[in-house]
């Protein structure tokens, strides 16, 4: 068990071991710091994104930014969506930080964004000392929400960078990723086994996701072969992770 230093009374941190993954069940805050310096081949996490910078959409329930009524009630809740663009700046260079002090040099990181946060994504990213080396585009298919009189939003962002100077060497990986969302997800904002795999395609392991959700990068990881750290602060969403993980590993 980690500690968490940062609060009165040492406040245990839930962890668990299913294969190679270890999974911790608190705030990537708080748990980040306890990890050995340098030891993770690359990063890849999907953070909660603050969608919809305006104020009138801070306090509403993530379900109903994200889901229609229809699908009211089939996920849990999520924390830390509640964030304007200011403190989302400010939160994201704080964590991106500490997960530059257990990255290996050279190693990779890939931050997942909509297109409203993209631009202060890019800016953390660099405020944490990472290198941005660049955008790769997640293509949802044409199976998105449509809205009349407008294009589709049928595309997200992974902004990647590196830590410090990375060696030309290795596969190359596309830019463009097309997988469809899938009618079958774990989380309000989950994503695709396949998407994962494809970023993973080019990472040295161990793999760092401060921000599991479902535990889909966890489950590409254990398809791949990695060795995996996941956080999660939701212990609903830890719960339905841990049981993926221990199918994908039976």
């Amino acid at each position: 068990m980690l500690q968490d230093k940062t609060q009165t009374g040492h406040t245990q941190i839930g962890q668990t071991q299913i294969g190679k993954a270890t999974l911790y069940n608190g705030d990537a805050l708080s748990i980040l710091p306890h990890l050995k310096r340098g030891a993770y081949g690359a990063a890849l996490t999907d953070p909660p994104y603050c969608s919809g910078g305006d104020v009138r959409n801070k306090d509403r329930p993530t379900s109903s930014k994200y889901l229609s009524s229809a699908q009211s009630g089939l996920y849990p809740e999520f924390a830390g969506d509640t964030r304007d663009q200011r403190s989302f700046l400010a939160w994201s260079t704080l964590w991106l930080s500490e997960v530059r002090e257990v990255l290996a040099p050279g190693a990779l990181i890939v931050v997942f964004s909509d297109w409203r946060q993209l631009p202060v994504t890019t800016d953390a990213l660099q405020c944490a000392g990472f290198v941005w080396r660049g955008i790769v585009i997640w293509d949802k298919t044409e199976g998105c929400r449509p809205q009349l009189g407008r294009y589709r939003n049928q595309s997200e962002f992974a902004v990647w960078g590196t830590k410090g100077p990375r060696k030309l060497c290795g596969n190359t990986a596309p830019g463009v990723l097309r997988h469809s969302v899938g009618n079958r997800k774990h989380h309000i904002a989950g994503k695709p086994v396949n998407l994962m795999k494809d970023l993973l395609s080019i990472m040295d392991g161990p793999i760092l996701d401060p921000f599991m959700g479902s535990g889909t990068v966890g489950v590409a990881c254990a398809e791949a072969g990695h060795n995996y750290t996941g956080i999660e602060i939701e212990r609903p969403y830890f719960d339905i992770a841990c049981e993926r993980l221990k199918q994908t590993a039976s």
